[in-house]
């Protein structure tokens, strides 16, 4: 199977690296350190802690292998290609809703960063494909679960 390369900020690969070596220093010894106790009170075949202890060892190391994965796949975007003519990830983008009349913004990221409480969408989302390649003043159609929706790019940033 062919792995699709991922797109990352300079600042998204390195929260990925960070996040990996605590999963593998700090968790790992937290939750061998669980285990350990957990051993402790004898018998296995009805110790929840121990099948706890377990189970988030599986889920640690089904994390560190994603997230190895990710990395091994990564392009970081090279910030200083960015530019503001068109839309593009790395990109802030200003919008009019046009049904709406309302303003929001914005930033295009790779599928791996996703924040909307940031207002950070991907790249691959409806409205960040619509949006990618757009110019400032060009309106694009996004299908969305209600129809059809209408922004006008009022911005492009590099944030």
């Amino acid at each position: 199977m062919e792995e699709k390369e991922i797109l990352l900020t300079q600042e998204g690969y390195e929260n990925l690296e960070k996040e990996l070596e605590y999963l593998r220093t700090e968790k790992r010894a937290e939750i061998a350190e669980r285990i350990k106790v957990a051993l402790g009170f004898g018998d296995l075949s009805e110790n929840s802690e121990y099948d706890e202890a377990k189970n988030a060892q599986a889920a640690n190391e089904v994390r560190i292998a994603e997230l190895e994965n990710k990395l091994r796949y990564a392009k970081v975007i090279d910030e200083s290609e960015i530019d503001t003519k068109t839309v593009q990830v790395g990109n802030t983008v200003k919008v009019l809703d046009l049904e709406y009349n309302d303003e929001l913004e914005y930033t295009i990221v790779g599928s791996t960063e996703v924040d909307l409480a940031q207002r950070k969408i991907s790249n691959e989302s409806p409205i960040g494909a619509a949006l990618l390649g757009a110019k400032k003043n060009q309106i694009v159609e996004v299908q969305v679960p209600a129809g059809i929706a209408k922004y006008k790019v009022l911005s492009i940033t590099i944030k």
